[in-house]
């Protein structure tokens, strides 16, 4: 593809965050917004987009609109992966929001796919680009901490009735997959970036806040291994009170501790490295706000460009098919050990 030519893009999915997508698609220069789609109305998706054909189904779409370069899929969780396998079928790039999708098996279905028909998936986990995480992953790809010891992840949110009755996919295990998945898939994310894949898993879980609202748990605390080295946990929870509390990293190091934290891991309150001085980082963009909720930081208009730069060849990919595809694998093992040992 031409430098010069604007890359063609259709946003399947006008919730809070397709409208995200669309806007960023809009705002850039090298980009067009060539079709949207929803099942419901524009005046249900509380949305107009000028001149911009919409349509209902997206198999209408990809049957009409025949010169698209790319299509982003922000439905349900539980949709991703059959719709990424349609658009791919159609020779489309793919850009599909967190989760890739809800088992090991669609998203595999996913990278075989691109890979037979030569197309690029996208992974949106966006808190990558925030400054803190970039500055994490330059500290462990220096192996400035020595040997790792221990992780801790606290994510520690707050949805409450309004946010499972304003919108009824989220709590159903089908369409939405669970808490990991939907609200805390990109911490670990983070996690499997920085340090890499888990084991021997084990955990407790628990429903305090969600039994009439959702399907499956609203807190739990995972305890595993780093097959590298080292050995982490992950304590979450929906049932804050209010209003988001934190989402934290604790790193400790045989050579220093560093602590991120915030609500959404977007500074950092500690960093204690031997014979380091910590530069100073550039502020994190504000979390997404979505009125009855705020989720994570707004850098879509970074991963916009991230599918324009790889696509012209200027830029590898920030989250590729087989990094969207591990993160589901490692959401579905603390799922599958929850199975046994908690039952809702």
């Amino acid at each position: 593809m031409s430098v010069k030519e604007k890359i063609r893009f259709a946003v399947v999915g006008l919730g809070h965050i397709g409208k995200r997508h669309a806007e960023m698609v809009l705002w850039n220069p090298r980009t067009e917004l060539a079709a949207v789609c929803d099942i419901r109305t524009p005046e249900e998706c509380k949305t107009s987009y000028k001149d911009i054909p919409f349509y209902p189904s997206i198999d209408e779409l990809l049957e009409k609109e025949t010169s698209l370069d790319v299509i982003n899929i922000c439905t349900p969780n539980g949709l991703h992966a059959e719709m990424a396998i349609k658009a791919l079928e159609k020779g489309l790039h793919v850009v599909v929001e967190k989760p890739m999708a809800l088992t090991k098996t669609d998203a595999e279905r996913i990278v075989f796919k691109s890979l037979e028909k030569h197309k690029i998936v996208f992974c949106v986990m966006q808190n990558r680009y925030s400054p803190p995480s970039v500055w994490l992953k330059s500290v462990m790809d220096q192996n400035l901490l020595g040997k790792l010891f221990h992780v801790q992840i606290n994510c520690y949110w707050n949805r409450d009735e309004h946010y499972y009755t304003h919108q009824n996919w989220h709590g159903d295990q089908q369409l939405d997959g669970g808490t990991l998945f939907t609200q805390f898939s990109h911490f670990i994310d983070i996690m499997y970036w920085l340090f890499g894949d888990i084991k021997n898993i084990s955990g407790q879980f628990r429903d305090f806040n969600h039994q009439s609202l959702t399907d499956f748990e609203d807190t739990g605390i995972v305890n595993f291994e780093f097959v590298k080295q080292g050995i982490g946990t992950l304590n979450y929870s929906t049932s804050v009170y209010l209003e988001n509390l934190e989402s934290s990293m604790t790193i400790i190091g045989e050579k220093g501790t560093i602590k991120v934290a915030g609500q959404y891991m977007n500074e950092v309150t500690y960093c204690n490295i031997k014979n380091y001085q910590m530069p100073k980082l550039e502020a994190s963009a504000p979390p997404n706000d979505y009125g009855l909720y705020k989720g994570s930081a707004q850098n879509h208009h970074l991963v916009i460009q991230n599918v324009v730069d790889t696509i012209i060849g200027l830029q590898p990919m920030s989250t590729n098919a087989l990094e969207g595809l591990k993160i589901v694998d490692i959401i579905e093992r603390i799922y599958a050990v929850r199975n046994q040992v908690w039952k809702k």
